[in-house]
């Protein structure tokens, strides 16, 4: 032990490397405690400005994004509701188109009736009247061919107008009474 006790004894006078130099220690509270004093007077505020900054703006970005979404989501309704309303005005536009198509074709049927049996009256009354005038004629043709005929038959002239039309008359009415007898 006595190299042991020397040794130590030796080293006294040198510095021991476990136990640090208290000028050391003074110098390095020094310069922790300045650096804690720049540090927290200067860095960690702005630290916590940026920081703020970062959060306000993602907060913010959050907010605007559900704000924009809230008024997407009111704007798609919105158009829906829109769309839904042009849909049915549309289908009630092509009702009411149907409809008056429907109508207009009653009218054009109901006037093409009309215009029909107007045509059917006239060309009657136009084949009436060209009857009669066809019958007119042929009996007063088939007069004057009977009377002709009967002068012939009978020798005797009926150029007589009075005569001639008594005797024309007396046919045509027996004409008129033969196919009504007949039938």
């Amino acid at each position: 032990m006595n190299i042991l006790a020397q040794r130590l004894l030796a080293q006294e006078g040198e510095h021991n490397p476990v136990y640090p130099i208290w000028q050391e220690i003074v110098i390095g509270f020094i310069a922790f405690g300045l650096l804690c004093f720049v540090l927290m007077k200067f860095v960690f505020p702005r630290m916590e400005e940026t920081f703020k900054a970062r959060v306000d703006a993602i907060e913010g970005g959050i907010k605007r994004a559900e704000e924009r979404q809230a008024e997407a989501n009111a704007l798609f309704e919105q158009y829906r509701l829109q769309l839904a309303e042009a849909r049915a005005e549309a289908a009630q536009i092509r009702e009411e188109a149907r409809v008056d198509a429907e109508n207009i074709r009653q009218e054009v049927l109901a006037k093409a009736s009309e215009e029909r049996e107007r045509i059917i009256a006239a060309g009657k009354e136009q084949l009436t009247a060209e009857r009669q005038t066809i019958v007119r004629e042929l009996r007063a043709e088939i007069g004057t061919l009977a009377v002709d005929l009967a002068g012939r038959i009978v020798g005797e002239s009926l150029d007589d107008e009075a005569r001639r039309r008594g005797t024309v008359d007396r046919f045509l009415a027996d004409l008129d009474a033969a196919p009504a007898g007949a039938a």
